[in-house]
């Protein structure tokens, strides 16, 4: 959401300090608008490191298009990020060995074990994989206002096939935006097709020999552990995490730690919904 928010937003958006806010801004109306929108009994932010390192040695190109380092407008606020969403009473969770997404699913599953139900915001569609009766995916796209909710339903009818299988999907199909190629000449028409006929990647590859496309068939066949590499590389990881408190957003908190960055719009909104509660 900070990457998201830093590039959407003009870095003339800037605290008493002279020094860009507008990462922090943008995602702080981002998360906002869905916790007035569906009133969580919790908020948690995760982060992990851009490539984890078991994702890595599966492939080694995984993620290798991205930028290596952060914007120095982006590395101060990255920084400053614990602190000031702290003051929201939202809680920071953050793992030195497992992405972001590992975190956020194996949140949503505790939450579920519960009887508790779940809602993740992010950009990132590997995410669709978390979502069931308990969890939905709150999909953030450009051009979009607000997250988009994706439950099993819905990344049906988007993909054609059960959450579950998003990461036969990805491996088979290729995601760019993680440096995954997929099998030589398969597009998501394709691969769509071959999981709802076999009904997994595995299954696919088994029955490679069959296939009556020669392309196909020899990519299938000569990329199999490849495939299963991508696989294993798209499948979220389980983090220990515990279930976090119930605690409320705090609008009091919130405005302070807003007006002392110079947000003063946000710190009056901010404000006025503390009066409200």
């Amino acid at each position: 959401m900070l990457f998201r928010a830093f590039y959407a937003l003009p870095k003339s958006i800037k605290g008493p300090d002279g020094d860009p806010v507008n990462a922090l801004l943008g995602t702080a109306n981002l998360i906002l608008r869905e916790v007035e929108a569906h009133g969580p009994r919790a908020v948690v932010l995760c982060s992990g490191p851009d490539a984890a390192a078991y994702r890595t040695e599966l492939f080694p190109a995984y993620h290798s298009d991205r930028e290596a380092a952060f914007p120095d407008e982006l590395r101060a606020q990255w920084e400053d990020s614990g602190d000031f969403f702290g003051a929201f009473g939202w809680k920071i969770a953050t793992s030195d060995d497992l992405e972001a997404d590992d975190i956020l699913g194996s949140l949503a599953k505790k939450e579920s074990k519960a009887g508790g139900r779940s809602l993740l915001m992010t950009g990132d569609r590997d995410m669709f994989q978390c979502a069931d009766g308990s969890t939905k995916v709150l999909y953030v796209s450009t051009g979009v206002q607000g997250g988009q909710p994706m439950g099993p339903k819905e990344v049906k009818e988007r993909y054609g096939i059960p959450p579950k299988l998003v990461p036969d999907l990805i491996a088979l199909r290729g995601d760019p935006s993680d440096g995954i190629p997929g099998a030589k000449g398969v597009g998501e028409k394709t691969a769509v097709q071959l999981l709802r006929k076999h009904g997994s990647l595995e299954k696919v590859l088994d029955a490679a020999i069959r296939e009556p496309r020669p392309a196909l068939r020899t990519a299938l066949i000569g990329d199999r552990e490849q495939l299963l590499a991508f696989k294993d590389v798209a499948t979220l990881r389980s983090a220990k995490v515990g279930r976090p408190r119930d605690k409320r957003t705090d609008y009091r908190g919130a405005a302070e730690a807003a007006r002392k960055r110079g947000m003063n719009r946000l710190a009056e909104r901010l404000l006025e919904k503390a009066r409200g509660a």
